[in-house]
């Protein structure tokens, strides 16, 4: 939560996007061939690609649209994984590693045609997107990976200290990959924005209607609500890094990792020189920063962990100094918002297509890039559930299985994330 907003937007993205949403609460016991749980990228995504195929299909959101992952993104709408494409096709097979980097390569394309056919008001920019080198070795990094996806075809640039200086307005980073596919949206208008789409072509909405219980009925499923029930053959449970133990383990499938925003008022033409061309970035190092502009001009600094110290104080001291070493020539900013959402991160840094049970589906672990993925995911496994073949899907379905070590591992590293914050804040 941050100051300076209403006491009930999760986010900035969250007051200033265009789009609005407004759907009932569930109210009454109700049957459909797909019962979704999760109003986010994937489930928005995946009612909009049932409806448009004519399968009869309902979204249960237990808030308001967007209000996990989707509505506190950083907006970047990047292809691929945070692996270079040649690491995936090395841990999953030439077959079944291509098709998973050849469909999330063409993600951003399919987001910004959904965002073109339906109008959605979120603040589109396609001018790509920078992956910056923070060290000399970070070049190497990303030389590597601009390798892999020349090798592929796809648009991309590498680009050296000086033309990275020019992109950025800064002179900090040793080169950048510029990812022509790429872009930058409002994140919970493209969210809101989904979900009047999938509403238009059919599908029935209903938020704060939370999922309290699923039990299994001969072939299908009975979802229950507080105000009424759910019937259907098939359920998918799209709810990513926001999952609760609705099904047991389920939220052991990913280690959580958080990561905070916090933006300045508009800066008008003092920060002309920063981002002129508007592609966000982020860099290579181990604890990740971002930095972006929006449609209103204001600088957003985003990086790894909770919002830490009252009031969020130690991460806006980090902020401020951040955005101090960055752009040096920048006069003092103003702060107006500050955020943290949650990732699922897996071990391998690859997604998971999970049955859970028999009907019973559940995409999660989009590992910091839910925007595409999550988008590409629900196109597919509405395919699959209208009838498509499971040999169609980007990724093959799996097991159940819980993230070795998950709970050390959370623990150890919201220490490393307040431990760093507060020692470079001082």
């Amino acid at each position: 939560m941050s100051k300076g907003l209403p006491s009930s937007p999760i986010s900035l993205w969250d007051q200033s996007a265009a789009e609005r949403a407004a759907y009932p609460q569930l109210e009454s016991d109700a049957v459909a061939d797909v019962a979704i749980i999760g109003g986010g990228y994937t489930g928005c995504s995946t009612a909009l690609h049932l409806a448009e195929a004519g399968v009869d299909c309902i979204v249960l959101e237990a808030e308001k649209i967007g209000f996990g992952g989707s509505g506190r993104n950083g907006g970047l709408v990047n292809a691929g994984l945070w692996l270079p494409p040649q690491d995936i096709t090395a841990r999953l097979g030439q077959e079944e590693g291509s098709k998973l980097v050849t469909t999330l390569g063409e993600a951003p394309a399919l987001v910004f045609s959904l965002i073109e056919k339906h109008q959605i008001q979120c603040e589109l920019m396609r001018a790509g997107t920078l992956h910056a080198a923070k060290t000399p070795s970070g070049v190497n990094d990303l030389e590597r990976r601009a390798d892999g996806w020349k090798r592929l075809g796809a648009p991309v640039d590498m680009l050296n200290r000086q033309q990275t200086a020019e992109m950025v307005g800064t002179s900090v980073f040793h080169g950048a990959l510029l990812d022509h596919r790429a872009g930058s949206i409002n994140p919970m208008g493209y969210a809101r924005g989904l979900a009047r789409a999938a509403s238009n072509a059919g599908a029935r909405l209903h938020t704060g209607s939370r999922v309290t219980g699923l039990t299994q009925q001969g072939t299908g499923w009975q979802l229950q609500t507080a105000h009424g029930g759910v019937s259907a053959p098939v359920v998918l449970l799209a709810t990513n890094a926001y999952s609760d133990d609705l099904w047991p383990g389920i939220s052991k499938a990913f280690n959580p990792i958080h990561y905070f925003q916090v933006a300045t008022k508009p800066l008008g033409a003092v920060a002309d020189a920063i981002l002129p061309g508007r592609q966000p970035l982020w860099d290579t190092g181990k604890i990740m920063t971002s930095v972006r502009k929006d449609a209103f001009g204001r600088l957003i600094v985003g990086s790894m962990g909770q919002l830490f110290g009252k009031d969020a104080s130690v991460s806006r001291r980090w902020a401020v100094k951040a955005i101090r070493r960055t752009f040096p020539e920048l006069p003092p900013v103003e702060l107006e918002a500050w955020w943290h959402g949650q990732i699922a991160m897996t071990g391998d840094h690859i997604p998971r297509l999970f049955q859970l049970a028999p009907n019973l589906y559940a995409p999660m672990g989009y590992n910091g890039r839910g925007i595409a993925p999550g988008t590409a995911f629900g196109r597919a496994m509405a395919a699959h559930l209208a009838g498509g073949a499971e040999s169609d899907l980007p990724l093959q379905i799996s097991e159940f299985a819980p993230e070795p070590l998950r709970e050390p591992k959370r623990v150890a590293l919201d220490l490393a994330m307040k431990a760093y914050r507060l020692m470079v804040s001082l």
